[in-house]
């Protein structure tokens, strides 16, 4: 399957097998993420891998939107680690993060494997739940595994805007 294939065919998992990721898969997801381009290659992006019992049962505690998944990756950003803009003081975590999650769920969908981007959590509960210093932002879970045999895309997984309404070529 090409880059564009992939792209098109992937779509969040909410319906998981009760059937554990392999450490080899869970390396390449992560060395995916490692491998994602960050503003001036700070990398500020963190991640816990939660796949125990205990772990999953504080994921429960954060969000309802698990899906019973047996794998979910916390990704965070340490704020000092991001790149500062200077015109505005604007950091680098939030984009570089997301970056790095989206490479994890590409990776994941090449790997026949399923995910979804979970931002339906409560930040103060993450937080406490997974002892994050300060300085640690969670951006997203990512609830990932072996999709379901009834596992599919949501009803508007295909409907997305026009070219005309998303592309300028001049202004908006």
């Amino acid at each position: 399957m090409n880059f564009a294939e992939l792209a098109a065919a992937r779509y969040s998992v909410r319906s998981f097998l009760d059937k554990p990721v392999e450490r080899e898969n869970v390396d390449l997801i992560l060395q995916a993420a490692r491998g994602a381009p960050t503003a001036a290659n700070r990398q500020p992006q963190r991640i816990l891998v939660l796949d125990k019992p205990k772990q999953l049962a504080r994921v429960d505690r954060c969000t309802t939107c698990r899906f019973e998944a047996p794998l979910v990756f916390l990704v965070c950003y340490e704020k000092s680690s991001a790149w500062v803009r200077d015109y505005d003081q604007e950091h680098s975590g939030l984009v570089d993060a997301s970056i790095a999650a989206t490479h994890m769920m590409l990776q994941i969908a090449d790997l026949g494997l399923g995910s979804t981007w979970v931002m339906w959590f409560d930040p103060a509960v993450t937080r406490t739940q997974f002892n994050l210093p300060e300085n640690i932002t969670p951006v997203a879970f990512l609830p990932t595994g072996y999709p379901s045999p009834d596992a599919f895309p949501s009803n508007q997984h295909q409907d997305r805007l026009s070219l005309d309404k998303l592309v300028s070529y001049d202004s908006f």
